[in-house]
């Protein structure tokens, strides 16, 4: 019965590092329209991960025009996802950062977490 279900399991993407909340990230993905593909690019911050199997997820939040706050979700293993970029580690004490979507301006902004 497990290798029927380890058969029907997505691949884990080779393009998506090990990524921690509060990373800023750039993620790249295709998207689809009519019949060209493109990437897209969104950056923003990690609020949180679900590590669930086949079912991963990591949710990104980053400021729109205006100030608006936009949240998207990804799936980890998803094949849509060209690639990851992380382009720095912030120094968190939480697992889920929802209290970003309240604070905006500087205080929204995390402190960098530098590597000895």
């Amino acid at each position: 019965m497990n290798d029927i279900i380890k058969s029907i399991e997505p691949q884990e993407n080779p393009n998506v590092p090990d990524l921690r909340t509060g990373d800023l990230v750039e993620v790249h993905l295709k998207i689809k329209e009519g019949n060209r593909e493109r990437i897209q690019v969104f950056k923003g911050t990690v609020l949180y991960q679900h590590s669930n199997g086949a079912g991963s997820t990591f949710t990104v939040r980053r400021m729109a025009s205006n100030g608006i706050g936009v949240e998207r979700t990804f799936l980890t293993r998803s094949p849509r996802i060209e690639k990851v970029v992380v382009e720095r580690h912030s120094k968190v004490r939480r697992a889920r950062l929802f209290y970003l979507r309240e604070r905006t301006g500087k205080n929204a902004r995390l402190k960098q977490k530098f590597s000895k």
